[in-house]
């Protein structure tokens, strides 16, 4: 008989989207990041991407002090795969935004494979009242925003991050994006297995849907063969049955309250590790079995967690 497929799940823990009126499940503090971390690696997540926040007033941040108070605590605590974020601001410069990946050499880190018009600033509208000041305008100003990932950006932050042997998770939030990754991995500065996140259902990306999803799998299988590994990181309600439908693909899945709230339809997680869990259920019913942490080391070709520099 043929073995069940490992599937990799990946917690997006915190994100730099969601604001703390939002839900109150939403992790800012460091205590609560590396709790809700801790217990989503338990609940069976073998890869943690991690964000930070102001621990005062739960904006997004990305100074890497506000990384360092969690990462030890994680690493000290799990075998999970540490995957720290080269996004974290729509208006940062490049160099900026993998200074804590620079700092802290994990195994992993995200590289967004193309520029777009990132925007949420629809939330807006939903809240009447604000636990903290700057999240009204925060929300409304990514209307705004260009969110640039130039070749220039993608070239910069590769020759910066790759010598330390750090993986890419290539974010890829349209088709277009798949060609970015090609030339620039022609051009060699990305080694194989190359690990495509398809980014769904963000405004400014491409829909998620069935077909959609489709279509960047038969691309990607056309562009790099059998070079790469691939996840589905569906935003909003679509989170869950997007994410079991990749895993019956052959795909990987990624949940967290980074990239929705909600547990069901109309109900608010109450924490990372209930996403986790609800997916490792179905996906498991379904006959997959969840990858470890090694397992997903061993299919993603990552470095090892004795060689971070946290």
């Amino acid at each position: 008989m043929a073995r069940h497929p490992k599937t990799i799940i990946t917690c997006a823990v915190t994100g730099a989207i969601h604001t703390p009126t939002m839900s109150d499940a939403l992790p800012y503090t460091y205590e609560q990041i590396t709790e809700q971390a801790i217990a989503a690696a338990e609940a069976g997540a073998s890869i943690l991407h991690l964000h930070a926040r102001d621990p005062e007033t739960g904006a997004p941040s990305i100074n890497p002090d506000d990384f360092a108070p969690f990462l030890a605590r994680i690493k000290q605590a799990t075998d999970a795969v540490v995957n720290i974020s080269t996004g974290g601001s729509l208006t940062a410069s490049i160099q900026d935004r993998i200074a804590p990946a620079k700092q802290f050499k994990p195994e992993m880190c995200s590289m967004n494979m193309g520029s777009l018009n990132f925007s949420f600033h629809g939330l807006a509208a939903r809240y009447k009242e604000w636990k903290f000041d700057w999240e009204k305008a925060y929300i409304e100003g990514s209307e705004g925003n260009i969110f640039r990932n130039t070749f220039k950006d993608i070239k910069e932050a590769a020759e910066t991050l790759a010598p330390d042997q750090i993986k890419f998770e290539h974010e890829i939030y349209d088709v277009g994006h798949l060609y970015n990754l090609k030339a620039m991995a022609d051009a060699g500065h990305f080694k194989a297995p190359i690990f495509l996140q398809f980014v769904m259902g963000i405004m400014g990306g491409i829909g998620a849907d069935v077909e959609n999803l489709v279509f960047m799998k038969r691309t990607a299988d056309k562009l790099f063969g059998a070079d790469y590994r691939w996840s589905v990181l569906a935003a909003g309600a679509v989170q869950i049955p997007m994410a079991v439908t990749a895993s019956q693909m052959g795909g990987h899945v990624r949940v967290g309250l980074e990239d929705s709230l909600f547990i069901s339809r109309g109900e608010l997680a109450e924490s990372n590790a209930a996403q986790v869990s609800k997916v490792r259920r179905i996906i498991e019913d379904l006959g997959n079995t969840v990858a470890t942490p090694d397992d997903a080391r061993e299919l993603l070709g990552l470095k090892g967690g004795d060689k971070v520099n946290f």
